[in-house]
């Protein structure tokens, strides 16, 4: 699908990104050229979702070492991009690999090999989302009945906006509209931010039939039997399965499970922390009260929550589809 709104391009100097903050009222680039340009892009959700998250830290990364390279800059980049966003383990995932990757090299190769390495990331995340297009595909396929659309639901944005390309929830939905499956979306909005605008946003502009809902509609249009199957995107998955998401995913899980309806769970590999044995151990961003908009009353704003591996149907990657509990084949 060409995109008339790519979410990240560069041009060796300086990083474009999709200023989701703007959408859906507008698409516009925000020009990202330094250090703290990228940590104010992933900081305030400029860019957002778990893979898209890691390659602009990436990128970022070459950007800090523009004009020193040295050791102990190289050590200040990593820490001020690592402190952006604690859920979305794509983040420590990626600078982990930069670290890999500079740390053996001479402060004089170093920024063209940031460049590379970062060009590696982007085009990784393109083929893996693709993949888990392709095997998400077969899922969609089972649920046809007859002509009538298959209806899937889905929760906050894991769509290309998310990533740099495809998508991971969204991308099985794509493949089956282009491959002539007729499709329908459910999209849930994710309060307080409306996450699921973006989705309906890039839905609309890739022609696919979708509808958008209140977060808290999802149990009810389950309970109807209008949803065969859910799909959400991952922030970090625990090595046992569970699985932190967007808020209000632990919420569709137990609904689907209540009206069995499955639940997936789509993500590239490296959104698995097999560093992390249980989703008890994954740390749970708490946004701004200001989000809320609640002015002087108490506000608890976690960003996140946790679906217990037992409620997943299964998890697709690049490498296909497992259970829950068994990710260990992928280590």
């Amino acid at each position: 699908m060409p995109l008339r709104h790519p979410t990240l391009v560069e041009d060796g100097a300086a990083v474009l990104v999709l200023d989701q903050t703007r959408l859906p009222r507008e698409a516009a680039m925000a020009r990202l050229a330094t250090l703290e340009d990228a940590a104010h892009a992933i900081r305030v959700m400029q860019v957002r979702g778990a893979p898209l998250i890691g390659a602009t830290a990436a990128y970022g990364v070459a950007l800090g070492l523009a004009a020193d390279a040295s050791d102990p800059h190289l050590d200040h980049v990593l820490a001020v991009l690592g402190a952006t966003r604690p859920t979305a383990v794509n983040l420590h995932w990626a600078l982990a690999r930069m670290e890999r990757v500079l740390r053996p090299s001479e402060p004089a190769t170093r920024r063209e090999t940031a460049w590379k390495e970062a060009r590696a990331i982007a085009a990784e995340d393109k083929t893996a989302n693709a993949a888990i297009g392709r095997h998400g595909l077969a899922l969609l396929r089972a649920r046809q009945r007859g002509g009538n659309p298959v209806q899937v639901m889905t929760h906050c944005n894991a769509g290309r906006l998310a990533t740099v390309e495809h998508g991971t929830a969204i991308s099985p939905i794509y493949a089956a509209h282009a491959a002539g499956i007729a499709v329908h979306v459910w999209v849930s909005e994710t309060r307080p931010r409306n996450q699921g605008l973006l989705t309906a946003w890039e839905l609309a502009e890739a022609g696919v039939p979708h509808t958008l809902i209140a977060d808290n509609a999802a149990g009810l249009l389950m309970m109807q039997g209008k949803v065969d199957l859910v799909i959400v995107g991952a922030d970090r998955i625990a090595a046992n399965g569970d699985t932190a998401n967007k808020v209000g995913t632990y919420l569709k899980a137990l609904a689907a499970r209540e009206h069995g309806v499955p639940f997936y769970v789509a993500a590239p590999l490296s959104t698995i922390d097999f560093a992390c044995p249980a989703g008890s151990g994954i740390p749970i961003e708490e946004r701004a009260a200001e989000e809320l908009g609640a002015g002087a009353v108490p506000v608890a704003n976690p960003a996140f929550d946790v679906t217990p591996a037992a409620l997943i149907a299964g998890i697709i990657s690049e490498r296909g589809v497992a259970a829950a509990g068994d990710l260990a084949q992928w280590r």
